[in-house]
């Protein structure tokens, strides 16, 4: 079973950024062809859907929380999808993991409606700091 691989965590302060990557070491595994979310989970806390993109419609969709801060973008020829976070939180910190799901509906859906169990492919996470 591919396995997806994220990259790009640290620690940042208050109002800084970072880019997050989500791939895999799996050339036959096309990221294209499947939807992808972002989730995160702070310490405590359960697992929450940041951001997911559906290539079928090209939509993409976000928490509320991150609304105008993160923007999630493909590149096929890297197979990679990334999560560009700006303005980053205290709240914002947390281990971020991606996951693919078979496509059919749009980010919506996957954002707000789909069960965990529609998702394969989770990788170990990247851990985000955001600390002053």
């Amino acid at each position: 079973q591919v396995q997806l691989v994220e990259s790009g965590g640290g620690l940042v302060q208050p109002g800084g950024s970072l880019k997050l990557s989500c791939t895999t070491s799996d050339s036959g595994f096309r990221l294209l062809y499947y939807a992808v979310c972002w989730f995160r989970q702070a310490p405590g806390a359960e697992r929450e859907r940041v951001s997911c993109h559906t290539s079928g419609d090209g939509s993409s969709d976000y928490v509320d929380s991150v609304k105008g801060r993160f923007t999630i973008s493909r590149d096929d020829a890297e197979n990679t999808i990334y999560l560009q976070m700006n303005s980053l939180k205290v709240e914002d910190t947390g281990v971020y993991t991606c996951a693919a799901a078979s496509l059919g509906w749009g980010a919506t859906f996957y954002l707000e409606k789909s069960g965990l169990d529609r998702f394969s492919g989770w990788g170990q996470g990247t851990r985000v700091t955001v600390s002053s």
